[in-house]
């Protein structure tokens, strides 16, 4: 059998050819991207930036530290040449960043990429979502973990309720940027008890409400494993109110679990990362906006990719340095969590979810 990382059919292209995904070491190919452009956030939610943690005086990045948007075009461009052909953009909360549109334009145009999304709090989406449409963005996640405002206020860090993250899921349906997704990190005895609200509100709308079991991202959110409601636990609880069944993934490496309702109002996935870890279909990679690459969101260090870029480094050695990263990779933490207590990871809000 030929090695995909090394051999092509004479008949391919050479931009054809250094399109084909490297593997890494566990044979798993890399297909998308998460480009986080921004470190800081409007939120303070005590799972990925705590206020103790991240407080008015946190050392953030200078706006020269962080990758221009030309830079992050040429990052995506390399990426999409080794075979990306999705593209997530992230944060901190990404909308803090201006011009966020131009950028999505600038990315529409790179050849092979397929889909580009946005991942947001949502609350300045309602001014966005039209002009990022039209540059061509084609979805949009949003994050909110219950709309009881009591529980939204603990859960954002104190921030104002719901109703500006409502309206922005509402500007992104008429912006059309769907299928809109609702992202909700569920933590027991803090939002669990909110879920089935959530779920109402949502039913029938076509928006996805997706479960995320609360992980131990980073080393400042107080990760309990205690805290974590399993997602067998939360499927148990919406069948006995609304009878849901399985559905097949959309693709290989998709990281929620699908599920719809049997009366057709829609669907729920659920992410399991701690109790049913999905390490071996992983294809993500992640470039944080000072410009280093992880090949795990719950990785310790990152490859520089900035200092090279800005050194002056061509596209054929930024391919190879982004394709050996790859093709060293053996990242599982997921599956071996128990194996490694403590110990240092980079923080979600670096890198995105």
């Amino acid at each position: 059998m030929e090695d995909e990382n090394t051999q092509h059919p004479a008949s391919v292209t050479a931009l054809d050819a250094r399109r084909v995904p490297p593997l890494d070491r566990l044979r798993r190919p890399l297909s998308d991207l998460r480009i986080s452009v921004m470190d800081r956030c409007n939120f303070r939610c005590p799972y990925c930036m705590p206020e103790s943690v991240y407080h008015r005086h946190f050392p953030f990045l200078a706006s020269d530290e962080r990758l221009s948007f030309t830079e992050v075009r040429r990052i995506a461009q390399i990426f999409a040449e080794l075979g990306v052909r999705k593209l997530r953009i992230t944060g901190g909360e990404p909308l803090l960043r201006p011009g966020l549109a131009d950028l999505v334009a600038d990315l529409r145009g790179i050849e092979g990429i397929d889909d580009i999304a946005l991942t947001t709090n949502g609350v300045l989406l309602e001014q966005h979502a039209v002009a990022l449409a039209a540059s061509g963005l084609d979805r949009v996640t949003i994050s909110l973990d219950s709309l009881d405002p009591e529980v939204f206020a603990r859960m954002s860090g104190g921030r104002p309720g719901p109703a500006r993250v409502l309206r922005g899921v509402d500007a992104a349906l008429e912006a059309g940027l769907a299928p809109v997704k609702i992202n909700t990190v569920v933590q027991r005895g803090v939002n669990d008890h909110t879920l089935l609200a959530l779920l109402e509100r949502f039913r029938g709308t076509g928006v996805i409400v997706r479960f995320i079991e609360f992980m131990d991202v980073g080393t400042s959110n107080g990760w309990r494993r205690e805290e974590v409601v399993a997602s067998r636990e939360l499927i148990k609880r919406i069948d006995e109110r609304w009878a849901i069944e399985p559905v097949d993934a959309n693709y290989r490496g998709e990281v929620a679990s699908r599920y719809r309702y049997t009366d057709g109002a829609g669907e729920v996935g659920f992410i399991s990362s701690v109790t049913a870890p999905f390490c071996g279909n992983c294809s993500r990679a992640r470039i944080s906006s000072d410009g280093r690459l992880y090949t795990c969101l719950f990785g310790a260090d990152g490859l520089d990719v900035r200092t090279p870029l800005r050194a002056g480094a061509d596209d054929e050695a930024l391919r190879a340095l982004v394709a050996g990263a790859w093709r060293r990779r053996e990242d599982r933490y997921s599956e071996l969590r128990a194996q490694h207590p403590g110990g240092a990871r980079v923080e979600m809000s670096y890198i995105g979810g």
